[in-house]
């Protein structure tokens, strides 16, 4: 029974042995695993204040929205992401949009972003021919802006593009360059970012082959926006917009008053339909009515069309034009004719 007893006690004694060996080791182990969790985790840049721009598609799994943050260098362990994502219960949590993470945040925070959607996107959409009072109205109403911020950072914030070198200072600086198009925007994003993404746009638009035809014509870039705005404001379909373009160029060659309505619109800040003679004799640089040569600047946001009709007008004699009723125009060389059509569309 001695033997026997003590045998017993033996095998008792190895089998504590190796159940703490075990336990010693699942420790080591687990703590290996938490201290390359933890560091595969940590911000791929940590402090970094970088803003990288991603889209989760929808539908997309956690394997997908992982290699999506590593193709953007915001992760660098792939599975880690995988697994972190499954141990928190964040699988099938994630959501799709449009979202700004840095290589400053951690996993985890990258997770609770994409779960949270906070940082999704919010879509507006400028129409051509829109001016910047128009434009702060719109944005202002759909709760995108503060009005007030919103004029300032137009008059004075630091935007860095080549087509602003000519822009006319003041609270109209950036008059026609805030270019009509839908956006998608952060929900988080500012007055100088909203602005900023209308003026990268503006420059997407307007190629190097615009800047050197603007000098073949002897024009800033400025001028080329402001005659395109008259003739965006003027024209109802596209392809009259060539032939308008033609008939200011036309009168600009000759010294002739541009008369356009749509400048004498802009001065009193509404889209009158029928304009007073009284209107006509407002006194300010805008009035093509009063003053021969373009207005001092962009009196609206031109579209795409507008900006190549300015830079490319069609050939042609023509010295006047009137609305037909109908969105169309009557052309004319002379002013005999132009009363005949006035007197056929109008009277």
């Amino acid at each position: 029974m001695g033997k026997r007893h003590k045998k017993i006690m033996n095998n008792r004694r190895l089998l504590i042995s190796l159940i703490v060996l075990a336990g010693i080791l699942i420790l080591a182990i687990t703590a290996v695993f938490t201290i390359y969790m933890n560091k595969e985790s940590k911000p791929v840049d940590p402090g970094s204040k970088e803003q990288i721009s991603i889209v989760i598609p929808t539908g997309t799994g956690t394997e997908g929205i992982a290699s999506i943050l590593a193709e953007n260098q915001l992760i660098d362990n792939i599975k880690v992401f995988k697994l972190e994502s499954k141990m928190k219960g964040y699988d099938g949590k994630f959501k799709a949009g449009e979202y700004k993470l840095s290589p400053g945040m951690s996993m985890e925070e990258m997770m609770e972003f994409l779960i949270s959607g906070k940082t999704a996107t919010i879509r507006f959409t400028i129409p051509e021919g829109y001016d910047i009072k128009r434009i702060t109205e719109k944005l202002a109403s759909e709760g995108l802006i503060n009005a007030d911020v919103f004029a300032k950072e137009i008059q004075s914030g630091q935007f860095n593009y080549k087509f602003l070198e000519s822009a006319p200072a003041g609270p109209n600086r950036l008059e026609g360059y805030l270019f009509p198009e839908t956006y998608e925007i952060f929900s988080d994003a500012n007055e100088h970012d909203i602005i900023d993404k209308m003026l990268s746009q503006f420059n997407k638009v307007f190629t190097e082959k615009y800047y050197a035809r603007a000098k073949e014509l002897g024009m800033s870039v400025n001028d080329v926006i402001t005659l395109a705005s008259i003739i965006e404001r003027e024209a109802k379909i596209p392809e009259d917009r060539p032939i308008i373009s033609s008939v200011f160029y036309n009168r600009l060659k000759i010294g002739m008053p541009l008369q356009s309505c749509a400048t004498i619109q802009y001065i009193l800040g509404e889209q009158k339909a029928v304009l007073s003679i009284k209107d006509t004799k407002i006194e300010s640089p805008y009035n093509t009515y009063q003053n021969a040569g373009l207005p001092p600047g962009p009196i609206a946001s031109p579209g795409a069309d507008s900006i190549h009709s300015a830079l490319y007008p069609k050939d042609t004699n023509y010295l006047y034009f009137l609305a037909k009723g109908d969105g169309s125009h009557a052309f004319s060389v002379t002013y005999d004719q132009f009363l005949k059509d006035k007197a056929k569309y109008i009277d």
